[in-house]
């Protein structure tokens, strides 16, 4: 049995891949000179504490200690600076305690400045824990960044 083709000629459309590539590399240019690098936001320097190693901790180099007291449905009860200082649960009372410690300072330190360390209650809420890094790190004035605090250490958890 034979088989005949049909004769009709039909036109094949061909892709050109050239102009593709050329559309590719003009989007990759467009996307790379257009992209702008940021400052990180929330970049604090915080130290987890170490398993305990037995040595006995030096407190000279942590001028401040900050206690936050929770109730038993994990809610902040009490914030309480270098066990003396009680707040109740007022962080602005907080903020201006350690304005009046370590001063305002616009800008980059040259030093490392005071550390604070926070020690939390075990069922503490974690929006509560960031509300005190927040409250001791620094605040904004205007356009200025008003710094207090760089560094934050956490103590060992209580359960």
């Amino acid at each position: 049995m034979k088989f005949r083709h049909k004769s009709v000629q039909q036109d094949k459309t061909e892709l050109s891949m050239t102009s593709m590539i050329d559309i590719v590399f003009l989007l990759l240019v467009f996307f790379v000179m257009t992209f702008k690098i940021s400052a990180q936001e929330g970049d604090f320097n915080v130290k987890m504490p170490l398993q305990d190693s037995g040595a006995p901790v030096d407190n000279t180099q942590l001028p401040l200690k900050l206690r936050l007291i929770a109730d038993n449905a994990g809610n902040l009860q009490q914030i309480v600076l270098n066990d003396s200082q009680s707040f109740g649960t007022d962080w602005e009372q907080v903020r201006a305690y350690i304005v009046q410690l370590v001063g305002d300072q616009t800008g980059p330190s040259a030093d490392d400045g005071p550390e604070v360390e926070i020690d939390l209650d075990y069922n503490l809420h974690y929006a509560h824990v960031i509300e005190a890094i927040t409250a001791v790190t620094g605040y904004r004035s205007g356009n200025d960044v008003v710094r207090l605090v760089d560094r934050i250490k956490f103590a060992k958890q209580r359960k």
